[in-house]
C-alpha cells in the first residue's frame, strides 16, 4: 500500500518537474520571436489623368495614369514623358500599355494659353514606323486634349510647326483637334463628302474593360449621332477584340440638340433590365464619350420613349 502511494508522488513529482523543464527549454514566443507589424497607408488624394496608350492589338486606348501636376502646363509635360518609350514615367504605364513617342525624343518647351497647348519636340519624335507616324500625332492631341480646358494642339518639330509627315507625306493641319481623329479605318468610294465620325468601343486585358476610340472615316451623310448608335446597336461585331453592350434592336427614335445638351429618345431595347429601367455603365459611357468627339455639347440626356431615365455630365465621363 505504501509503496503505492510513493510511486504516484514520484510520477507526480516527475511530471511537475517536466512541466517546469519544459517552461525553461521551449522559447516564449511572446519574448523571443521578431514580430514586425507593417501599415501601409492609402493617400486619398492621388491624381489619375487620362492619357491614350498603345495596346496589346496596337490600338490607342483611352486609360489612366497617377500625375501629381496641378497646373495645366506642368500636367501637359508629365502625360508627354509618360508617352515616350523608356522615360522615367514609365512605371506608371498600366499592364497591357505601352507609350509611343520614340525613346530619344525630349520636349524642347511648351506653353498653354486660351485653351492652346503648344510643344516643340526634338527631331527624334517622327523617328519611327510607317505604321506609327500617325498614332504618335494621335495619342498627343487625345491626351492633351483630355485635359480641362484644352481643345487645341499645335506640334512643333526644332522650333517649326510640324506639317508634314515624312514618310507617309500626310499633311496635317496647323493646329489640331479631335476631329483629327483615331485608330483611322477608312471605307470611301469617293472624294466628296467625307465624314469622320469617332466611336468608342471596349476592350479587355486580364478581365479589365477599358475604352479604345476608332474614326470611321466614310461618306456616310447621316447625322453622326445616328452613325454612332448604329455602329454600336450592330449586330455584327467590328473587331474580334472590339465591343459593344448596346443591344442591337435599340433603335434612336429622335434626337433634340440645343446650344450644350443634347436629348436622345431611345425605345426600350437600351434598358438591361426593362423591369428596373437600367441602362448598362458601359453603354451610357460609349455613347457620351462618342458624343463628346463629334458634337460640342456638355449634357447628354437619355431618354426612353420619351421618359428622362439618365443625364449625363460629359466631362465627369473621361
Amino acid at each position: 500500500m505504501l509503496r503505492r502511494i510513493y510511486t504516484k508522488k514520484l510520477i507526480v513529482c516527475a511530471i511537475a518537474l517536466f512541466a517546469i523543464l519544459l517552461i525553461y527549454i521551449v522559447p516564449n514566443n511572446k519574448e523571443k520571436l521578431d514580430i514586425k507589424e507593417e501599415i501601409n497607408y492609402v493617400n486619398k488624394d492621388i491624381e489619375t489623368s487620362t492619357i491614350f496608350l498603345l495596346d496589346s492589338n496596337n490600338y490607342l486606348a483611352s486609360t489612366e495614369i497617377i500625375t501629381t501636376s496641378k497646373n495645366t502646363t506642368d500636367l501637359a509635360k508629365e502625360l508627354l514623358q509618360a508617352l515616350i518609350i523608356d522615360s522615367s514615367k514609365q512605371d506608371r504605364i498600366p499592364n497591357g500599355f505601352k507609350a509611343v513617342i520614340p525613346s530619344n525624343t525630349s520636349i524642347r518647351s511648351l506653353t498653354y494659353n486660351e485653351k492652346v497647348i503648344k510643344v516643340d519636340f526634338t527631331g527624334d519624335l517622327m523617328n519611327t514606323s510607317l505604321e506609327n507616324e500617325e498614332k504618335i500625332i494621335e495619342a498627343i492631341v487625345y491626351t492633351l486634349t483630355s485635359i480641362k480646358d484644352v481643345d487645341f494642339v499645335i506640334i512643333f518639330m526644332n522650333g517649326e510647326i510640324l506639317t508634314k509627315l515624312p514618310q507617309s507625306k500626310i499633311t496635317l493641319p496647323s493646329t489640331l483637334d479631335r476631329s483629327f481623329g483615331i485608330n483611322k479605318e477608312y471605307n470611301i468610294t469617293n472624294t466628296k463628302n467625307i465624314n469622320k465620325t469617332t466611336i468608342y468601343y471596349i476592350s479587355e486585358f486580364n478581365d479589365k474593360e477599358y475604352y479604345v476610340p476608332v474614326t470611321k472615316v466614310n461618306n456616310d451623310s447621316r447625322n453622326k449621332i445616328e452613325i454612332i448608335v448604329d455602329e454600336l446597336s450592330s449586330s455584327n461585331v467590328y473587331k474580334t477584340n472590339l465591343m459593344s453592350y448596346l443591344n442591337n434592336n435599340t433603335l434612336l427614335l429622335s434626337v433634340n440638340e440645343l446650344e450644350d445638351e443634347i436629348t436622345l429618345n431611345f425605345n426600350s431595347a437600351i434598358f438591361n433590365d426593362i423591369n428596373t429601367k437600367e441602362i448598362l455603365e458601359e453603354v451610357i459611357y460609349t455613347i457620351s464619350m462618342s458624343i463628346n468627339d463629334n458634337y460640342n455639347v456638355n449634357t447628354i440626356v437619355f431618354n426612353v420613349e420619351n421618359e428622362e431615365i439618365y443625364k449625363s455630365v460629359v466631362k465627369s465621363i473621361e
